[in-house]
């Protein structure tokens, strides 16, 4: 559905040019829900306003939804959504009238039924009479998502989809926009600052600093790969700390080892299959063992490895 190569934009003017995104390759495969985390200036939305036609590139090359960014923009955007952080609706106009306007500009022939079928989907029946302006913060963000998907696109870009939303209004969209890919088969491409977000919804993750992706893969995959997994041993003495250190720092999968007080900590990279032989280890040089801790690392662990801040002190 999206596939980038050496994608870059550069703006110019003032003192000097800034390169606001140098040279991204990305892919997005039909049918998966895609994350794009980054910190304010990474090019984030640089790179959005590019694959959504809204900024052309500087340089490289991009296929949206099987038409060629460059040459087909009108073609792009047939075949996508997009729905803006900020949103599009006019407070004062009906939510029916919204929808029944965005159909008609998309040339959608069935559009009555359409929209119908779009409200009931996203729990908007009824509230087509009321203006935008008097939903509240949940409606409303479902009514922008009922304006993207309404000429039924492939591909669907969400800016920002939960932000400023209670916790059970965000829960709410998150199961309605894994319905559109698991019903209609939907390809979804957010950027969001939750990353526990990020993590219940995405399939993959892309995370881009200073203009470039810096990593990329599975939510799992991106902790074990990236972050670790953090084994916390409680020893009976700390006598046998620096023996437990050197033992424990020889095993396969040890990518770091320290002690503090009586605690050595380990970041391995597959915590489960890592605690038999460390605990054998332990058992082997002789060093005993009071207690063991296995914890998982969460994305902010892995925003931080990769960019040297967490998401949070980033925006």
């Amino acid at each position: 559905m999206i596939e980038a190569r050496g994608l870059a934009r550069t703006f110019t003017g003032g003192h000097a040019a800034v390169e606001a995104v140098r040279g991204v390759d990305l892919s997005v495969a039909p049918g998966e829900i895609v994350g794009f985390l980054g910190p304010n200036g990474a090019g984030k939305t640089t790179t959005l306003r590019m694959l959504t036609t809204l900024l052309a590139p500087t340089a490289g090359t991009a296929s949206v939804a099987g038409c060629d960014l460059r040459t087909d923009p009108a073609g792009v955007r047939r075949g996508i959504g997009y729905v803006a952080q900020g949103g599009g609706t006019d407070p004062g106009v009906p939510a029916a009238e919204e929808l029944d306007l965005q159909a008609r500009l998309y040339g959608v022939p069935d559009r009555a039924a359409r929209i119908a079928a779009l409200c009931a989907r996203l729990d908007l029946e009824g509230l087509g009479p009321r203006p935008a302006g008097a939903l509240s913060g949940g409606q409303r963000r479902r009514l922008d998502i009922a304006l993207g998907l309404v000429h039924r696109p492939p591909l669907l870009f969400l800016d920002e989809p939960t932000a400023g939303l209670d916790p059970q209004s965000r829960g709410n969209l998150w199961d309605h926009i894994r319905g559109m890919r698991d019903r209609d088969g939907t390809t979804v491409f957010l950027t969001t600052h939750y990353l526990d977000e990020a993590d219940a919804l995405c399939d993959r993750l892309l995370i881009i600093d200073r203009g470039r992706i810096v990593a990329e893969g599975t939510p799992a995959g991106l902790k074990r790969r990236v972050a670790g997994d953090v084994v916390t041993l409680e020893l009976a003495d700390a006598a046998g700390c620096e023996p437990a250190r050197k033992a424990l720092s020889e095993q396969p999968g040890v990518r770091e080892a320290a002690v503090t007080g009586t605690s050595v900590r380990l970041t391995v990279e597959d915590g489960e299959k890592a605690l038999m032989p460390l605990i054998r280890a332990l058992d082997g040089a002789g060093v005993e063992l009071a207690s063991l801790n296995l914890a998982r690392p969460t994305l902010d662990d892995v925003f931080f490895t990769v960019t040297g801040r967490t998401l949070r002190d980033a925006a």
